[in-house]
């Protein structure tokens, strides 16, 4: 009994206060931050680096609402199970301290941070950026992506989320009538923003404009939902697929189909929005 008991005291849950990541977790981003220091990635641009980093999670489970912890809002490191988000974040945090030189696990959980809630920082539920097209727009502010949907051809897109604050019993934490009201906010300012999509019979005539490493985002004409799956970009014999955590194959994988094949039979989705890293 005293032996389980040190193993499992020396083998805790939360690393560093309110960081949350697993000794296993942990174990796959010093490998993966100790190659990406041997390859001196500083000389490639940051599309490429997410394209390498993004291959070599091909394979990995997809697992849902890994964030969703009880109590207080927790920075979740989680690389052996994704979701299309986590998958994303996660690449795009590597590609950024790999072009910084920043090889430490304290540098990964810091730019985390910093992408995945507002303003940069954790504060409670709320701060998180809980819809994508959000995520985006605070990104972009922050110097980490440009929405580039309205350049290469994309139309304006109705966003006016409101699922959340709608349906609080889908979300433990919005027990919290607190939570929901800064949610609830979060919603109207969305709605006043304006926002661009490329409608899904028009990806196929765009897709030259679309690059390899960009971040795909799927809209839908759900009214009260913005974005429903995100990627990145991947070209492939001329056409453009999307790397992603898939639902379908339950793992990180390439779409089979182009793109504009891969949304066309499915009613929930509408088009895509389009990222680039800025570098």
């Amino acid at each position: 009994m005293r032996l389980a008991f040190l193993l499992l005291f020396f083998v805790p849950v939360s690393l560093w206060g309110q960081t949350v990541c697993s000794l296993e977790s942990r174990e796959k981003l010093t490998t993966l931050l100790e190659k990406l220091s041997s390859k001196n990635p500083s000389t490639a641009s940051l599309q490429d680096m997410v394209l390498g980093i993004g291959y070599s999670f091909i394979g990995t489970p997809y697992v849902e609402k890994t964030l969703e912890l009880p109590g207080e809002e927790k920075l979740v490191i989680d690389l052996l199970g994704l979701d299309c988000t986590t998958y994303l974040e996660t690449v795009v945090t590597l590609a950024r301290i790999a072009k910084t030189g920043g090889f430490t696990f304290e540098a990964y959980e810091k730019e985390l941070e910093y992408l995945r809630y507002r303003n940069g920082e954790r504060k409670d539920y709320s701060s998180r950026l809980h819809y994508f097209s959000d995520w985006i727009y605070e990104n972009e502010k922050k110097g980490i992506v440009e929405d580039i949907t309205a350049e290469i051809g994309g139309t304006p897109y109705v966003n006016q989320p409101s699922f959340m604050s709608e349906n609080p019993r889908f979300y433990p934490q919005l027990s919290n009538p607190a939570l929901v009201a800064e949610i609830k906010a979060d919603e109207a300012q969305i709605a006043t923003r304006t926002y661009h999509y490329i409608p899904k019979a028009e990806i196929q005539g765009l897709e030259g404009n679309i690059r390899s490493g960009d971040l795909i985002a799927i809209t839908t004409p759900l009214k009260n939902l913005d974005i429903v799956h995100v990627g990145f970009a991947v070209e492939l014999d001329g056409r453009i697929h999307l790397m992603h955590a898939s639902t379908g194959s339950m793992q990180v994988e390439i779409s089979e189909k182009p793109l504009h094949e891969y949304l066309a039979a499915n009613k929930s989705q509408s088009g895509i929005m389009v990222c680039r890293l800025r570098d």
